[in-house]
């Protein structure tokens, strides 16, 4: 006659390597010269934090990532591509969380993106690409009008002007790999409150710069929205500013 034996054995937290990295959307991965993306990763189920941290490092080899045949294996990281790196200890599979929050240097583009997986104790997510997230956006800043100026005489018109640039920093020219005239930048102007235009910006002669000439319609507070949008792929970026004529 046999017998089953049914023996306890104890479980121990298990050291998982996780490495993470984010990709502008359109472009390079997002790092130090960006002030990089604040990482978290998280059980799932529990909401747990397990680690958190800040991607470090260059944008990566632009032939790599821009210029070479892309197919689904494809790496498109180096040595250098910004990551953030941990290790994670769980002692049984769980359910992983990896969110994003960036970029760094310029919180009024920052975007959040995020993605899920199931992660086994000791193997490790780090090869090739590892855990790739990609962030969406344009990185928008308005630098005219300053916010919440105030103009003391009715202008004909109100310069703006923005610089435009990929998530990771990535400038945008005339016929460039990030190429000026293939997106659409404008102003969405409304005055207290009410839609009043939509202005086109043009390119302005210095890389990511663009500018245009916003009416003025008497007194009141006008508020400017200026967005990027790549009608290829939807990406979209935003600012907003107001200022007060008297």
């Amino acid at each position: 006659v046999s017998t089953l034996l049914l023996v306890h054995v104890p479980s121990y937290a298990v050291p998982t390597t996780i490495t993470v990295r984010v990709i502008s959307k359109g472009a390079k991965f997002v790092g130090t010269s960006m002030g990089g993306v604040q990482i978290t990763i998280r059980d799932t189920l529990t909401g747990e934090v397990l680690a958190s941290g800040i991607t470090q490092g260059s944008t990566g080899a632009t032939d790599r990532i821009m210029k070479t045949p892309a197919n689904r294996n494809a790496v498109l990281s180096d040595e250098t591509s910004a990551r953030f790196t941990t290790a994670i200890d769980i002692s049984q599979p769980t359910w992983i969380e990896v969110r994003a929050y960036g970029p760094l240097a310029q919180i009024q583009s920052a975007n959040t993106v995020s993605s899920t997986q199931w992660v086994i104790p000791g193997k490790h997510i780090d090869g090739g690409d590892a855990w790739l997230l990609e962030l969406p956006g344009f990185v928008v800043d308005i630098l005219a009008p300053p916010a919440h100026s105030t103009m003391k005489e009715s202008p004909a018109s109100v310069a703006v002007q923005a610089s435009v640039t990929m998530m990771c920093g990535c400038p945008i020219v005339p016929g460039g790999l990030w190429d000026a005239g293939k997106y659409e930048v404008s102003a969405l102007v409304k005055k207290d409150g009410r839609d009043l235009a939509s202005v086109p910006l043009a390119f302005a002669g210095t890389p990511s710069q663009f500018s245009g000439l916003i009416p003025v319609r008497g007194p009141g507070v006008y508020e400017v929205a200026v967005y990027a949008y790549d009608a290829s792929n939807g990406n979209t970026g935003m600012d907003r500013v107001t200022y007060i004529v008297e």
